[in-house]
């Protein structure tokens, strides 16, 4: 069949004004792409959302979306990670940090470094105890009259956990008999030395030992002053 010019000629204007009409919309497209793919992956996701209307085909263009908001989650999740990581390296000793260890080389150096803080912890309590040990037997050394105070407390312990029995002649002479145990060498020098400090005076003395094991001790007194020892 035959076609007239006429018709000829609306055939080729519209097969114009379609293929114009196609490249117009690969454009737009081309257009789109380009400007998305100039976008960080948060405003893609953004643009995603935020335009609901835009003309998506499908579920093809919401699986891209969800790809993009896991790839932005796992990205956070990935840098807390690392900062966990970095500050765990910074605990670790000077020589460690410079070695630049991987993650699972800073966990096992770490798991390996805990026992070697508890030691270093227990030797500086130790060190400590030393010190302040030294430190007390300097004061006491240095520290006449502590010294003196601790003689008279060892002789009086010892006089206390003693037996002892006083007679008055008057009331300026008195017997002092005092029995204790060998075992207890209670410092009889002392107990002189801190009676005649207390204002008794030692007239007489003598000393005799039992089979059982027992010392006896007979003092006589003079009271030169008033003292501070009660006798009953």
């Amino acid at each position: 069949m035959a076609l007239s010019p006429f018709t000829v000629g609306l055939a080729l204007e519209e097969n114009s004004i379609n293929h114009n009409h196609t490249m117009m919309i690969n454009e737009d497209n081309e257009s789109a792409e380009s400007f998305l793919h100039c976008l960080s992956p948060h405003q893609q996701v953004d643009q995603f959302e935020l335009t609901p209307s835009s003309p998506m085909s499908g579920g093809g263009d919401l699986t891209v979306v969800k790809k993009l908001n896991h790839n932005v989650s796992e990205r956070d999740r990935l840098k807390k990670i690392n900062t966990l990581y970095s500050t765990l390296r910074s605990l670790l000793p000077a020589s460690d940090q410079m070695k630049k260890l991987s993650n699972p080389a800073a966990i096992s150096r770490t798991v390996k470094y805990i026992p070697e803080l508890q030691q270093q912890v227990k030797g500086l309590i130790q060190k400590k105890e030393e010190l302040l040990s030294r430190l007390r037997r300097l004061q006491q050394q240095e520290d006449p009259i502590y010294n003196e105070k601790q003689s008279r407390s060892a002789a009086l312990s010892s006089l206390s956990a003693s037996a002892f029995a006083v007679s008055w002649f008057n009331d300026r002479e008195v017997v002092l008999q005092i029995s204790s145990y060998v075992v207890q060498k209670s410092p009889l020098s002392q107990i002189l030395v801190d009676l005649e400090e207390d204002g008794l005076l030692l007239l007489n003395a003598s000393s005799f030992e039992s089979f059982e094991g027992r010392l006896f001790y007979s003092l006589h007194l003079q009271v030169q002053e008033l003292t501070n020892i009660i006798f009953p």
